[in-house]
């Protein structure tokens, strides 16, 4: 029977699998925005808390570490003890985590508790995407599915701001952790009715030295790239980026020596799995780029606060979520690779449309170019998640989703690092100004022609950063068209 026959034999979902989706939305949407909503509280927790430089940027960065470090970890977990079981725990530790981290008298404490959030939400992503293999066994469905993960998972990032800017308005800092608690209280009693269990018994224990080497290169490569974007190229940047490189190094020869292997190298012989986390890698890259560039020229160029920058950032939010939700009819339509190529393009437009954005206005052009990308964002976004999750057998989704989602936590430390530390390269060499222009506004508030000319050398920073990131995204495309000349759309399928 072919892919396309199988699809075809496959049953409606029903109601209650529906149902089971939406309660699988609850954490992605919580573990996204907890990627942005720290932004806007650090000012008021460091003013209780007394972080030091270094805890400030501990509480920012533990979460994201953990995470990436963990992700192909705890997808591989889920396919063998249970991915509702993975799920429902993750979901506790993230619940006590958000309730410590609310209440934290201390930065030690709330750099404790955000590290329990990042292994909780490590098992939230890899579990929830692969559940849905299980969900929907009707391959159209099944698309429509992964694509509403994505938009939420996309819109989270979102939204985050915005929904923590009404909290701090209204409530204290630790209001914008509490506020998980509620809504992970509702996953735990609905999953368990639900949503089904899933585990591959035919699979053999993990590989622990495996999964000791996996966390033991992640974690030191994604510091190095923090590193690298929040202090330049430094004797300790350098030797993070060599540690993780001996180690991941010596994770890949073990795997390719297992008979089941954390990380299935195989898998990248497949050019679509390869073109998808690329295109993921990139997409992140130039997104992480764009929302950080953007969000500083809202705020401290054009002097809008937090929520009025983050409500700008709505037209963008939205063309995602209704591109991601559509994704895989777009794959269908034009085959995958070719809807990777137009995405990438798409979303190159979109970056390019913000370079005119400028030190006395620019506003529309970024709305305009931000939403426009987020139409190719939204497309890629799904169609990767498809991939990962039709690259494998249903008994191995988990593992294919951690490789996807660290692919995306890879790209935002990269947008991050390389296009941040471009910008505050050509800003720093504009003129005798503070490491960043908002110090600069804070250390010399009276001085009109400095900050003038620091906010033109900020600007012309971003601006060759956000050209660099819509480069990248040309590039990848490109590697799209000639790899996929052949694809054909009914070949959307498995493979």
């Amino acid at each position: 029977m072919t892919n396309l026959e199988a699809a075809r034999a496959a049953p409606d979902a029903g109601r209650r699998a529906w149902l089971g989706l939406a309660v699988l939305l609850l954490p992605v949407l919580l573990v996204s925005m907890d990627m942005s909503v720290l932004f806007l509280a650090l000012p008021r927790l460091t003013a209780d808390l007394d972080p030091t430089a270094a805890q400030q940027l501990w509480i920012l960065d533990i979460y994201g570490f953990l995470i990436a470090g963990l992700l192909i970890t705890m997808g591989n977990l889920g396919d063998r003890i249970g991915r509702r079981n993975v799920l429902l725990a993750g979901a506790t530790v993230f619940g006590i985590a958000s309730a410590l981290a609310a209440f934290a008298p201390t930065a030690e404490v709330l750099i404790a508790a955000r590290a329990l959030m990042g292994i909780g939400g490590a098992t939230l992503l890899p579990s929830s995407l692969a559940l849905i293999s299980s969900l929907f066994l009707d391959q159209r469905q099944r698309s429509t599915a992964i694509g509403v993960w994505t938009a939420f998972f996309a819109g989270g990032s979102a939204v985050g701001p915005i929904i923590g800017g009404v909290l701090l308005h209204h409530f204290w800092w630790g209001s914008v952790f509490l506020i998980n608690v509620p809504v992970l209280l509702v996953l735990l009693a609905f999953a368990p009715l639900l949503l089904p269990e899933h585990r591959a018994p035919a699979l053999g224990p993990l590989d622990l030295p495996s999964v000791a080497l996996s966390i033991g290169g992640i974690l030191p490569a994604v510091y190095a790239v923090k590193r690298v974007a929040e202090h330049g190229f430094d004797i300790e940047a350098l030797l993070s980026a060599l540690i993780g490189a001996v180690v991941l190094t010596l994770f890949v020869r073990r795997q390719r020596r297992l008979a089941e292997p954390l990380l299935d190298l195989t898998l990248f012989a497949r050019a679509r799995f390869s073109l998808a986390i690329g295109s993921s890698t990139a997409g992140m890259m130039s997104l992480a780029g764009l929302s950080y560039l953007s969000s500083i020229w809202l705020q401290s160029v054009t002097g809008r606060d937090p929520l009025q920058a983050a409500l700008l950032g709505i037209p963008m939010a939205v063309t995602v979520f209704i591109f991601a939700v559509n994704g895989s009819a777009v794959g269908r339509l034009l085959g995958v690779r070719w809807a990777f190529a137009a995405a990438l393009l798409v979303a190159a437009a979109g970056n390019l449309l913000v370079l005119g954005i400028g030190v006395d206005g620019g506003a529309g052009w970024y709305v305009a170019g931000s939403a426009i990308a987020g139409i190719g964002y939204g497309v890629v976004f799904t169609l990767v998640s498809e991939v990962a999750v039709a690259a494998v057998p249903a008994e191995r989704a988990g593992s294919a989703v951690g490789i996807s989602e660290t692919s995306f936590e890879l790209g935002n430390a990269l947008g991050l690092a390389l296009l941040g530390s471009l910008a505050a390269l050509i800003f720093r060499s504009g003129g005798d100004f503070a490491s960043t222009l908002g110090e600069t506004i804070q250390r010399y508030p009276d001085e009109s022609d400095l900050l003038a000319a620091a906010r033109g050398a900020f600007v012309s920073g971003a601006h060759v950063s956000i050209a660099v990131g819509a480069g990248v995204l040309l590039v990848v495309a490109a590697i799209a068209i000639v790899v996929g000349s052949g694809d054909r759309p009914e070949g959307s399928g498995r493979g």
